[in-house]
């Protein structure tokens, strides 16, 4: 619900300009890519229900805050552009981004502890109650994504963004409580979340590991193969004038970081974790750049609106096709044909770029409008169709001086309903393959370090999401939406040969296979 919400607020705040909009997304990418292992760094080093409320807390608190704030700017606004020509206006806009910001990093913190490491516990050794339960959670998470928005934007409609922000505050509010009573709910009736099985036991080997006469002897293949993630710190004991010195305090947050990073790329399942942050990169998604382009291609908000109903639907599929898929054929051979199905439905994607209605046109260049922008030119080239025309004569482009020939209704919509199709379809495939690897990721990590291999996961998510913004800024207008569609097609296409890679390194020629005897017991080769 805040999620949305934040997004209006910020446009509406500024002028129904996307600036603010712009920034805040660019601050909270980067804040998760910096800090993504640091909060599962200490994930991991907190008991389960300390971490748990302490996320809670932060993150409900940091909404509650920022909603009566912005409750303020709005009643006040008009006064508050005339103090300090607007300076402190602009404050008020760097605290609801700061404080919006701490409350998307506590967030985090929340999901990995929540969805990596408690559902984990509680289904105990048993797969296939790991795999409903993941299952269970994405439904719920996909629901209240489509039932949260629509809510607030009847609020906010029949409303105003005024009462908007008391109404999020207030259920902020109520549902920090409810929340807090479910999860100690939980935890009372689960023993083992009290305690992080191997964390004392693994911190007890590496102090012997670090002792002089056994650092003389050479490590066993088991021992080199697994990341020693609290090393370095552990390493450090021995040593007080350093342990507790400036600089050492001051750089514990970066060699968090850099322990992080490796201990991720150490992992059995490094491959499939890159595979899934590929999928990150692509503008074939339910966001503001695929939304953006279906308008200038003349679909109205209500098309839009069963579209993306549409999608719930295929992905809540996908979501039940895993479950039932990964009991047939194993885990790792349910990513494998979930990514050939995503592969297949994204076809349709690339065809839609040479399909009739297509405004794919390598003759104008795909930095046209940014060199504009940064040249300062004032005249911009004109269109050779308008979005009213759009709306009445379907989304053909032509670059010929002489009239352009109207294609028929039918021709004018071949290519953004290929293109939309597409994406629709191939939902089932990515959802299914989502739950794929988040369950490997479950499975394969040891315990006292799931919090940082998921914050580092997280970090790697944002940063190609990152990207696929930053080559949509590169290549604003419409014409060259082609060419990032191509783009993003080669980048899940490069995700999925990734894990092709994982799957067939772990199974072999059995990963061809649709169900063999040992799906139920499928065991990682070790690296």
């Amino acid at each position: 619900m805040w999620n949305f919400a934040v997004a209006v607020f910020l446009v509406e705040l500024y002028g129904n300009s996307l600036l603010l909009t712009a920034v805040y997304g660019l601050v909270v990418a980067g804040s998760v890519l910096l800090l993504g292992a640091i909060i599962g760094d200490w994930v991991d080093r907190n008991p389960r229900l300390k971490v748990a409320q302490t996320s809670l807390l932060v993150q409900n608190s940091c909404v509650i805050v920022c909603g009566i704030l912005l409750m303020a700017v709005f009643h006040f606004k008009e006064q508050l552009v005339g103090l300090y020509n607007g300076w402190i206006l602009t404050t008020c806009y760097i605290l609801v981004i700061t404080i919006a910001n701490i409350a998307n990093l506590a967030s985090t913190a929340t999901s990995i502890t929540i969805q990596r490491d408690w559902v984990v516990v509680v289904a105990g050794q048993d797969s296939s109650k790991l795999a409903d339960m993941n299952a269970t959670v994405r439904i719920i998470d996909q629901l209240t994504n489509i039932l949260a928005p629509m809510l607030v934007g009847q609020i906010m409609a029949f409303g105003s963004h005024f009462i908007g922000c008391g109404f999020i505050s207030g259920w902020n509010l109520c549902s920090m409580c409810l929340e807090y009573a479910l999860l100690w709910k939980v935890y009372q009736k689960t023993p083992a979340l009290a305690v992080k099985a191997g964390q004392k036991e693994q911190q007890l080997e590496l102090k012997q590991l670090s002792s002089p006469k056994d650092s003389e002897n050479s490590q066993s293949p088991e021992e080199s193969s697994q990341p020693l993630m609290n090393e370095t710190s552990v390493a450090a004991e021995p040593d007080p004038p350093t342990q507790h010195s400036c600089c050492y305090q001051v750089s514990e947050p970066l060699r968090t970081l850099k322990a992080g990073w490796v201990a991720y790329y150490n992992q059995n399942i490094f491959f499939a974790g890159m595979s899934l942050a590929f999928l990150y990169m692509t503008v074939l998604g339910f966001d503001c750049i695929t939304t953006g382009y279906a308008y200038t291609q003349g679909l109205n908000g209500s098309v839009l609106s069963l579209l993306m109903g549409a999608s719930a639907i295929t992905g809540i599929c996908g979501t039940v096709a895993f479950t039932w898929v990964r009991k047939k054929c194993g885990l790792i051979r349910t990513g494998f044909f979930s990514g050939v199905a995503q592969l297949s439905c994204l076809i349709l994607c690339v065809v839609s770029v040479f399909a009739p209605g297509s405004p794919f046109d390598l003759s104008v260049s795909p930095f046209q409008d940014l060199y504009t922008h940064l040249m300062g030119e004032t005249m911009l080239p004109e269109a050779e169709h308008s979005l009213t025309d759009i709306h009445i004569g379907g989304n053909a482009t032509t670059t010929t001086d002489a009239p352009a020939e109207e294609l028929a209704p039918l021709q004018s919509y071949m290519s953004v309903s290929l293109l939309f199709a597409g994406v629709i379809a191939a939902r089932v495939g990515l959802w299914s393959f989502d739950l794929t690897v988040t369950q490997l990721i479950q499975e394969n990590v040891i315990e006292s370090e799931r919090g940082v291999i998921n914050g580092v996961q997280n970090s790697m998510n944002y940063l190609l999401d990152l990207l696929h913004f930053i080559m949509v800024i590169l290549a604003p207008n419409p014409e060259a939406f082609g060419l990032l569609v191509i783009i993003s097609v080669s980048f899940v296409a490069m995700g999925h040969i990734m894990y092709f890679r994982f799957a067939f390194k772990s199974l072999g020629s059995r990963l061809f296979l649709c169900c063999s005897p040992e799906q139920k017991a499928e065991v990682l080769t070790p690296p």
